[in-house]
């Protein structure tokens, strides 16, 4: 009976660090999404390498199950964005 605790508590604690692994990366693809539209508003030069970095990260963690995939981020979606919430 105990073999089956541990592994039950192995297996959540697992699912766990997975989870903070994910949201951990969540607000890192935020803040450099934030990034790039902070400098798009600016007529600035942005990239979204990083960005992409991080989400195929989080893709990764997907693939092993119970977090959501998320979509990789081009520089035409950072502009359309930009340009339906602030008209630039």
């Amino acid at each position: 009976m105990s073999n089956v605790h541990e592994a039950i508590t192995k297996h959540s604690k697992n699912q766990h660090r997975h989870i903070q692994s994910f949201l951990t990366l969540e607000g890192k693809r935020e803040s450099l999404i934030e990034e790039a539209i902070f400098l798009c508003v600016n007529s600035l030069p942005f990239e979204v390498e990083q960005i992409n970095k991080v989400t195929s990260e989080m893709n990764r963690l997907a693939s092993e199950g119970i977090v959501p995939i998320r979509k990789m981020v081009t520089k035409e979606m950072v502009q359309e964005f930009v340009e339906r919430k602030y008209g630039k």
